[in-house]
């Protein structure tokens, strides 16, 4: 949502034109980060001690010394994780202080391996997992990372790690050895606390070298390219990594916005290698690549390009916790997102209808503006699943509630929504509103359940509400007490059909520094707010969860998140924000959510028509066109803009509108398939070409994409064009085929017409696509409707794909193995349908049509042969221009195999 600003008390809307970089902090403000990168490449000043190392089965501990203050006990653990991870972690042993490892971010604690020690003395020691093993070396501190003694990775390479220990202030005219040059750095960050004992600056940084890589992807969120900037070279800030509500946020830029998923792949079409910082507090992360190099350099590649190898240098800063990271050893950038995945969870399969079309604005005026909207949509043969309410629903800005007036009775506009085959998404918020009578505000103060200051009195703050408090989630009592508050007779006026937004959960703070809540804050086990901020808003959607599996035990739960954090995937969806009705909004949504996808987090989408302004009617209709592409579909817009409900525009613009709506719509087997397929295998939904094609050609395209393995999109993203370039990957002998004309392409670069109508979208030879193709006017009204099967076939003139399908709502596909995962293949002339899992779900559903792209000539005819149906004649026939044949109603259900041969 847009920012209030906060005069006298009174918020007021702030209308402005591009992000106010006055709010936020640079590099060189932030004092530790202005600190670490005053580090110049050198010699390092941290040895292992390796006269006492202790090594068991699937760990190696070393004491770890700081030649500077040699009196503090470091401690390096080595551990080899299942999956060929490695993890690194150091912490003070009996220090001052305990430091914060995050709580939420990891699927339960990573399974260990065995490690094998190699070769041992003072200087070296060397461990191997599988193909696998890891150099470390004494003096100076170094790690090496090999795959099959390939080097992939170096730890302080170039001297920058460091690990500032909690100690108390030096006495007046001392100096500290490890912020000499910074002596203003206990004053700025550490004025007081709200313990007895001092603590100084402890922030931890380490560098990376990735030999070999050509670039490095990851760090969301940043409204970026996918493939990260050299922020050495370019004189840039790091990316910054710090969960803020930033107005307007600025594109082609390495500032924080609503999250922080502190991981990169350096990859290279040879290996890919992956880092997961894992760290809640605030991050800088500096990226230095050979491609950007000096004019001489450039010159001596062009007349030479082997003359020089390339790398990539990483390096995380972090302002307080543990050092503990984890390194994905790969070899591939599909095997490194899968390893990341296996530490920090997947989303869940979702419901179908959360995979279908979202409507909401900020906000709707009433409950009988709810109804006319769905009538209208219904009246225009527009599909549509889910209304939203933004924070207008309820009585004055208290959450949990409904104004009395718009929303009286909010049971029957419920009910009509139901009815229809809709669900309902209402806004809930971490800030309470600090007024007397308030049930909410009362129980929190009666039971400690908010956040705190230094001085253990309740932090206030402001918000939509006015004065608020925010919930400490950290606090179990809190979350007890708040995921019952989802409860029917709690929460009254919903319905199991009623799901949750969790937005401004940054947290966002209109008074507070840099918009968000002051650092010295304190939590729940006494945890300063600046060491878990970046995991605040995925410990409030963790409690939103367990509201709603509370509530709705047999529904799989639907939250959306804008804050969010390594690990968020596995409770809530993201969007990328409040975007504005600009073309560049439309172009980075893509690789926002391509990144995203690499972060562990695929249910991901941008508001469709951009929050902020107005679009005009061409932008409006191709984010539609695009919007359909991503896995999170909504529409929203700020509560000044216009209404732009698809029907209350021009019937050419209805008609491309309801076009992309009913395409969204006829793919959502392959949606639904492909977060089966993301549940049980860690595999990413939307992928970047590289993700398949580890081809020099697609390194740096992110405004294509691969939904699955097997549609590839390339939005149209620029105003006015009447053609765009698209790269198809696979080289010459691979087969794409035009998803609206079935044209046939072979891989390799195209400039392609396009006009209004156009979708720039391919099917994959070699793939098979399940669509209904039905006009519905909700994916509720689908759940019996028959399949067309879409066999794109390769140059081999075969193709494979997969269906997934159950109730598609409960959890009895988990419970009770409910459900039905078929493979389809295709090769001489005959498609099979064979059970993945030996699982069964009664369905109605059945195969209505199968139409073969690229088909073989000659073919009269098809028989069907399954064991209810017995062997039956099937009527084909082809198009004009011989580009796909139909085979027209097998009729034969899902659930059993069968086969249809072409005769």
């Amino acid at each position: 949502m847009a920012k209030w600003a906060i005069i006298l008390g009174v918020c007021l809307l702030n209308i402005v034109v591009a992000v106010d970089k006055n709010n936020f902090k640079s590099c060189e403000q932030s004092s530790f980060c202005r600190r670490l990168r005053k580090y110049q490449p050198g010699e390092s000043t941290y040895h292992l001690d390796f006269s006492a190392l202790h090594i068991t089965d699937n760990v190696v501990e070393a004491q770890l010394i700081n030649t500077q203050v040699p009196e503090v006990n470091l401690k390096l653990t080595l551990t080899a994780i299942i999956g060929n991870i490695f993890r690194v972690s150091v912490d003070e042993v009996n220090g001052l202080h305990s430091r914060y490892k995050p709580q939420f971010a990891l699927n339960g604690d990573p399974q260990e391996t065995k490690l094998e020690v190699v070769a041992r003395n003072l200087e070296q020691v060397t461990v191997s997992s599988g193909d696998s093993k890891v150099v470390l070396t004494a003096k100076p501190l170094k790690i090496e990372f090999y795959t099959k003694d390939k080097l992939v990775n170096v730890v302080n390479s170039k001297g920058l790690f460091a690990f500032e220990h909690y100690r108390n202030k030096p006495a007046e005219g001392e100096t500290d050895p490890q912020i000499q040059d910074d002596p203003g750095a206990w004053e700025e960050n550490f004025k007081s606390h709200h313990d007895t004992k001092p603590r100084g600056p402890s922030a931890i940084a380490a560098d990376f070298n990735f030999p070999n890589a050509e670039r490095v992807y990851g760090l969301p969120e940043h409204g970026d390219s996918l493939s990260l900037k050299s922020t050495q070279q370019n004189n840039l800030d790091p990316y910054r990594l710090y969960n803020l509500d930033v107005f307007e946020y600025e594109l082609d830029s390495t500032m924080a916005i609503y999250g922080a998923v502190p991981v990169v792949y350096a990859v290279s079409p040879q290996h890919s290698v992956g880092v997961f910082w894992h760290n809640a507090a605030e991050t800088w992360v500096d990226i230095k690549n050979s491609k950007d190099t000096d004019i001489i350099s450039s010159l001596v590649d062009f007349v030479n390009p082997s003359s020089k190898e390339t790398f990539v240098d990483v390096r995380f800063m972090s302002e307080s916790g543990v050092l503990d990271f984890f390194v994905l050893m790969g070899p591939t950038l599909k095997s490194a997102v899968k390893q990341y995945v296996s530490l920090t969870g997947v989303h869940g399969l979702p419901q179908l209808f959360t995979l279908a079309y979202h409507q909401s604005r900020w906000n709707y005026n009433d409950q009988d503006d709810v109804t006319t909207v769905v009538a209208n949509f219904d009246i225009h043969n527009l599909p549509l699943d889910v209304m939203w309410l933004d924070i207008e629903y309820t009585e004055g800005k208290k959450y949990f509630t409904w104004d009395h007036i718009k929303f009286s009775n909010p049971d029957n506009m419920v009910s009509n929504l139901t009815s229809t085959g809709r669900k309902l998404v209402v806004i809930i918020d971490p800030h309470i509103k600090r007024e007397g009578g308030y049930f909410l505000h009362e129980d929190a103060l009666k039971h400690d359940f908010y956040v705190k200051n230094k001085d253990g009195s309740v932090y206030e703050g402001w918000c939509w509400p006015g004065s608020s408090s925010y919930l400490d989630f950290y606090n179990p009592s809190t979350v007890d007490y708040y995921k019952k508050l989802y409860s029917l007779d709690n929460f009254k006026g919903t319905s199991h059909d009623v799901w949750i937004w969790n937005d401004m959960n940054e947290p966002s703070v209109f008074n507070g520094p840099e918009i968000t809540m002051p650092k010295d804050c304190v939590h729940y086990g006494g945890w300063e707010h600046r060491d878990v901020h970046n995991e605040y808003a995925l410990a409030h959607t963790i409690g939103t969860y367990q509201g709603l599996r509370l509530r709705s035990p047999h529904k799989r739960p639907f939250i959306l998140t804008r804050g969010h954090f390594a690990g968020s995937q596995r409770y809530t969806a993201m969007w990328t924000g409040d975007n504005d009705a600009k073309w560049s909004h439309l172009a980075v949504s893509f690789p926002m959510c391509l990144s995203e996808a690499l972060g562990g987090i695929s249910f991901c989408g941008a508001d469709v028509g951009g929050f902020f302004n107005n679009p005009d009617t061409e932008l409006l209709q191709r984010w539609y066109q695009a919007g359909i592409w991503l896995p999170f579909f909504r529409a929203h817009a700020h509560i000044d803009t216009k209404r732009r409900e698809p029907y209350l525009f021009s019937d050419d613009i209805i008609n491309r509108i309801r076009t992309a709506l009913r395409l969204r719509y006829a793919h959502l087997p392959l949606w639904y398939t492909l977060f089966w397929e993301h549940e049980t295998q860690g595999e990413p939904v939307l992928r970047p070409l590289l993700y398949h094609y580890p081809e020099k050609e697609v390194i740096d395209i992110d405004n294509t994409a691969l939904i699955g393995n097997s549609v590839l999109v390339r939005p149209v993203s620029e105003p006015g064009v009447t053609s765009v370039e698209v790269y198809l990957p696979g080289g010459s002998n691979a087969n794409w085929y035009d998803l609206s004309t079935f044209t046939l392409y072979h891989g390799g670069s195209y400039k392609l017409s396009v006009d209004l109508d156009t979708h720039v979208a391919f099917y994959r030879g070699g793939s098979i696509i399940p669509r209904k193709d039905r006009p519905r006017r909700s994916s509720t009204i689908m759940h019996r409707d028959p399949f067309t099967l879409y066999v794109a076939l390769d140059n081999e003139k075969t193709a494979s794909g997969t269906l997934y399908l159950d109730d598609y709502e409960s959890y009895e596909y988990k419970n009770a193995k409910k459900y039905i995962y078929l493979l389809f293949n295709y090769s001489n002339n005959k498609l099979t349908s064979s059970l993945l899992d030996k699982t069964d779900y009664p369905t109605e559903e059945w195969i209505e049509k199968v139409v073969i792209l690229g088909p073989p000539a000659g073919i009269k005819g098809a028989k069907l042969i399954s064991k209810s149906l017995g062997t039956v004649d099937l009527e084909t026939s082809y198009d004009k221009q011989m580009k796909y044949l139909t085979v027209r109603k097998p009729g034969v259900s899902v659930r059993e195999p069968f086969s249809i041969e072409l005769v």
